[in-house]
């Protein structure tokens, strides 16, 4: 498949498996210079040896509210720009609605929402000065039909799809486009609003 983004800059975080490395994997087949990030330095290293290119690793919490900001400024200056985010974050943990507390669902909210909303701040500016851009926001089935034991999850991801839906009208104008995009675990890369089956687990 060629999407015709052969060169672009990309930056995909939590991607040492799953839908991250899933995602980072595709891109970089399609020839772009991809940053990856984990919090999790040796299953970084693993993945990084299993993509094409000289890709960037960035091990980080992407969680933390500074690291979004770090990643996209790191990113740059390896490769001189952004044009593709692909903003991935770990789920909390399982829970009914009535059995999750105050702290877990703000967790979920700072994980699932706030880490996603913080990399497209960080980004957009350099899609902005570049007029082209493309963000996928890795978010969950929930979106569609929430989770009874993943409340939180369902909670916060559907808050961010939100988000999304809002954010893209902001950026019509400015040759970004923006998607949050509910996906099974493992089985879709999504990139420019194709999704391209890869099998990874």
């Amino acid at each position: 498949m060629d999407l015709g983004i052969e060169g672009k800059v990309a930056l995909v975080t939590a991607a040492s498996g799953g839908l991250g490395f899933a995602s980072a994997k595709a891109l970089s087949e399609e020839g772009c210079r991809v940053a990856i990030n984990s919090h999790d330095g040796s299953r970084l290293d693993a993945a990084v040896t299993a993509l094409d290119g000289d890709p960037l690793a960035l091990t980080a919490d992407v969680t933390d509210p500074d690291a979004p900001a770090a990643l996209v400024a790191s990113t740059v200056e390896r490769f001189g720009g952004l044009d593709i985010l692909i903003a991935n974050a770990p789920g909390p943990p399982r829970a009914r609605a009535l059995e999750a507390t105050d702290d877990a669902l703000l967790d979920a909210v700072e994980a699932n929402l706030l880490t996603s909303v913080r990399l497209v701040r960080a980004a957009v500016p350099h899609m902005r000065a570049a007029g082209w851009g493309r963000i996928v926001l890795l978010t969950s089935v929930a979106i569609k039909e929430p989770i009874p034991d993943l409340a939180a999850s369902s909670a916060a991801r559907t808050g961010l799809w939100a988000w999304a839906k809002s954010a893209a009208q902001d950026l019509i104008d400015l040759g970004a486009e923006v998607g949050a995009e509910g996906c099974d675990a493992g089985q879709f890369a999504l990139v420019e609003g194709h999704a391209a089956r890869q099998g990874y687990e």
